[in-house]
């Protein structure tokens, strides 16, 4: 594919991606014509002149604030072949948050969409010089663009330039500047295409943010240094709008999270599986259930078009028994990573083929994991990653930079987790979230929350620790209890009422059953609406902690 020994910067990928597969089709959305290389390449063009118009040089931070669409990898692609820093910025970020980050960035001008320019639309400062509608690439306010002194064409960019900062939306609410090199990024790419080739026939369908450095380094920078293809939604990906989709694009890679494919299972697979009596009793046969999950497998393919060949899981931990049925299914090809921003983001990972029950795979290409603190019983540590995907440092906070890195020069994740005798990764969960029990024991509150997520009409869970007891807050899905009882004669809300309490009660009882004693629930409480999630959809336990 590429040279081994190729300039490690995105520019330098680019170029020669453009000279290759010129051509090609690489961005589009999924109900028109996708641009091909060579005119992402020259709109690019068009974009950098625009920016040094607008006074933007080397070393600038110009943000982009938007749902996904082509011309966002257009206006990132522009930001860092002319040397200047990207600000990605998640878009359901609030007002507020929006405002701290272009604050703390100095940005000098940001690409904005029409849904977005809201949050900015009052909001001045002495760093911001230029708005940019990036829907059509036209000034919404700048400065006077008539002369074209100073437009340049050469741009020289180094490996240890910054890239990117990418403001984190953590489940702890330290919103952080993650400072990204060029190296950074372009040694993830070529890692994770080593460890899941890609070429000019695959199509990606991209339903996460853009701004998220999973989506962005995975599914726009890996398809690029490929020759493959990225498709994007006009709308948010409901079914209605994404099965559809799907059927058209035919993709053969996409990224997910966790929850997504947790809720097909629970919804519209798990239904069809248990729904009839004759299938419960075979299904608790296990030849009988593997054979039953393989057809399941292939209608689920099918719902995806019936052409994925990777589909990538991460952000977060992903349920036990939604995998064990994805194992079984077969013929569907959920693929497992690990990373973090600040990794830019990809650590370790697995291709379909190497797929094993709750693990995220060995170490990709080039990086290093080591475990410290272990606790001799059951080998579990902080997971530590040393190599060139690992962040420069936090925007503007030495302070929270030397938190997070040993002596030696490795990276603290603040993950627990184990390797086994392959060197494969296995999660446990935050050290920040381990709760410890009276009698010492580490409580996994991610585990017991996966028990109680397979819960009939469970939407989410979470379990905290309120002085010394272990509480579980618990969103049930009511439109589902509606559902399925829609011919009651009672009354609605009473009937909703008491249905709630009721799973809640059994749901307790079940759950302390299959845990040990100091992981027992004390107390289970409704969760009237849906938890506060971060762009991976991990809950904000910040917000139900304190």
């Amino acid at each position: 594919m590429h040279k081994e020994n190729i300039f490690y910067t995105i520019p330098a990928f680019l170029a020669e991606s453009v000279a290759k597969f010129s051509d090609r089709p690489f961005l589009g959305f999924s109900d028109e014509e996708p641009l091909t290389f060579a005119q992402v390449d020259e709109k690019i063009g068009e974009v950098i002149v625009l920016l040094q118009k607008q006074g933007v040089e080397k070393g600038d931070k110009v943000a982009i604030l938007s749902g996904n669409m082509p011309h966002w990898g257009i206006a990132y692609f522009a930001v860092l072949k002319m040397g200047a820093i990207g600000v990605p910025i998640l878009p359901d970020f609030s007002a507020s948050e929006v405002v701290n980050v272009l604050t703390h960035s100095e940005t000098k001008l940001i690409f904005v969409s029409d849904l977005q320019y809201p949050k900015i639309e009052k909001f001045e400062s002495d760093y911001l010089l230029s708005v940019v509608k990036i829907n059509d690439f036209s000034i919404i306010h700048g400065l006077d663009c008539e002369k074209d002194t100073g437009i340049s064409s050469g741009f020289i960019v180094d490996e240890d330039d910054l890239a990117a900062i990418i403001y984190t939306s953590g489940t702890t609410g330290n919103s952080k500047g993650v400072m990204l090199t060029h190296k950074n990024l372009a040694h993830n790419t070529v890692s994770a295409s080593i460890l899941q080739p890609v070429n000019t026939n695959d199509r990606f369908l991209s339903i996460l943010p853009m701004s998220h450095t999973y989506e962005n380094t995975l599914g726009l920078l890996l398809p690029m240094y490929c020759g493959a293809s990225v498709w994007y939604l006009k709308k948010l990906p409901t079914p209605a709008v994404l099965i559809p989709a799907m059927q058209k694009i035919k993709p053969t890679m996409m990224l997910s999270v966790p929850l997504i494919i947790e809720k097909i299972y629970k919804f519209k697979i798990l239904p069809a599986l248990k729904g009839k009596a004759l299938i419960r009793m075979a299904y608790s046969v296990p030849v009988l259930r593997k054979m039953i999950n393989r057809s399941a497998g292939k209608k689920l393919m099918h719902t995806f078009g019936n052409n994925l060949k990777f589909f990538g899981i991460g952000g977060s931990k992903l349920n036990p028994e939604v995998e064990a049925f994805l194992l079984e299914a077969r013929c569907f090809p959920y693929a497992i990573g690990y990373g973090l921003t600040e990794t830019s983001p990809l650590v370790a990972g697995v291709n379909p083929s190497m797929a094993r029950l709750q693990s995220t795979g060995p170490s990709i290409e080039g990086v290093e994991i080591r475990l410290r603190d272990v606790d001799p019983h059951t080998g579990e540590g902080e997971i530590q990653v040393f190599g060139p995907n690992v962040m420069k440092g936090y925007y503007k906070d030495p302070e929270a930079t030397a938190k997070v890195f040993t002596e030696d020069g490795w990276f603290k994740t603040g993950d627990l987790g184990f390797i086994d005798k392959d060197g494969y990764l296995f999660m446990r969960g935050r050290l920040k979230n381990v709760i410890i029990g009276s009698n010492g024991e580490n409580i996994y509150p991610e585990e017991i929350e996966a028990l109680i997520n397979n819960f009939e009409f469970v939407s989410e869970s979470l379990v905290v620790d309120q002085k010394g007891k272990l509480v579980a807050f618990v969103h049930v899905n009511t439109e589902e209890i509606l559902k399925k009882y829609e011919n009651m004669k009672e009354d609605v809300n009473a009937f909703v009422e008491a249905k709630i309490n009721d799973i809640l009660s059994e749901l307790k009882e079940a759950v302390n059953s299959r845990v040990n004693s100091y992981s027992a629930l004390k107390m289970v409480i409704a969760q009237s609406v849906p938890f506060e999630k971060t762009a991976t959809q991990k809950i904000k336990r910040y917000k139900y902690t304190m």
